[in-house]
């Protein structure tokens, strides 16, 4: 399992996306403001997804 790193864009959970801003051992601490939609959402800004719950759409260095 390919781990993100902090600044890979990530997807999970039937198409949220999220900025990575922090690497846990078994998690990932997720910004979500940076989807267009975010404010329609109504959810909180960040959210911790677990390493197997999400796909790595883009890194950093991509």
């Amino acid at each position: 399992m390919k781990v993100a790193e902090v600044g890979s864009i990530v997807e999970f959970k039937d198409g949220l996306q999220g900025l990575v801003e922090k690497v846990n051992e078994n998690s990932v601490i997720v910004d979500l403001t940076i989807m267009d939609n975010f404010y329609e959402l109504e959810m909180e800004e960040k959210t911790v997804v677990n390493h197997k719950r999400y796909k790595i759409l883009h890194t950093k260095d991509a």
